[in-house]
């Protein structure tokens, strides 16, 4: 494709990428789907006696409390489901910020998420794994003792990244086969991810934004045997064309999905509009 990505029209999208392309009408349609994916795969396998694990974001938000309305209203236990939480952000020092924190993850997804289920269906604290700064190697050997990753759910980021797997800097030297074999580790947030997590997450105050995280890294995203990504935020229609149609590099980590077996990007119909360039 010669013209730019960016140029692809709504009818176009998703058309020859080798990432399949499911597009839903609302955020709420977005937030069950994801929630439906995820119970499908812990229902089958719950009857078949085996846990489930999955890679999962704060960012889309919505599905964690409605997945666990349908885990709650099915009976579904989630006692031998784990979420292997993308990222965290730190403070100054280094260490977690409070799980009291406004943008705290790991106080959402309690929040959000197991402490909606009913007592008898709850996972342990322990089945809900953050990345620590102090044990960045921790997530990956738990993943192999429990067989590997099932699905990787995410979202995407305005420059591409994938969980906190930020682009190289301008001037950092790193080939594209490097770059897919980052670990977890603990790494400066890029100002676009400051700013647009500012936007989204406190009222424009891009000070109020950490400036360092812990993230899983592209090596583990990418083993996963599944990669389902949802993005439903306007500014994302630029970025998901990159990410369908765009060459395969750093620059836009997501485009590794491109080589991955079996990945799938839901968006929004909003999303998936064809991006426009004016004075607002």
């Amino acid at each position: 494709m010669n013209r730019s990505p960016t140029a692809i029209r709504e009818e176009e999208l998703g058309q020859g990428s080798p990432i399949a392309l499911e597009i839903v009408d609302t955020d709420i349609d977005l937030y069950h789907h994801l929630a439906w994916t995820m119970l499908e795969a812990l229902q089958a396998n719950n009857a078949a006696g085996r846990p489930t694990v999955f890679i999962v974001p704060v960012g889309p938000v919505g599905q964690y409390r409605r997945f666990a309305a349908l885990c709650n209203r099915l009976r579904v236990s989630c006692r031998d489901l784990f979420f292997f939480n993308m990222d965290e952000y730190l403070d100054d020092d280094g260490a977690w910020v409070p799980a009291d924190h406004p943008l705290s993850f790991r106080g959402f997804m309690e929040r959000e998420y197991r402490l909606r289920l009913r007592e008898e269906l709850r996972p342990t604290p322990d089945h809900v794994i953050f990345p620590h700064p102090d044990h960045p190697e921790a997530p990956a050997a738990l993943m192999a003792e429990l067989g590997g990753v099932e699905i990787c759910f995410g979202g995407i980021g305005i420059n591409g990244h994938i969980a906190f797997n930020e682009p190289p800097e301008p001037g950092v030297t790193m080939s594209d086969a490097e770059f897919r074999q980052l670990p977890t580790r603990v790494l400066p947030l890029s100002r676009e991810s400051r700013t647009i997590n500012s936007v989204g997450g406190a009222s424009g105050d891009i000070r109020t934004v950490p400036k360092l995280a812990i993230t899983l890294g592209m090596r583990e995203l990418l083993a996963a045997r599944r990669m389902r990504f949802y993005c439903n935020r306007p500014w994302q229609r630029s970025i998901v064309r990159r990410v369908l149609h765009g060459p395969v590099t750093a620059a836009i980590p997501a485009t590794f999905m491109q080589a991955h077996p079996d990945a799938k990007l839901t968006i929004t119909a909003e999303v998936a509009q064809t991006p426009a360039v004016r004075l607002t």
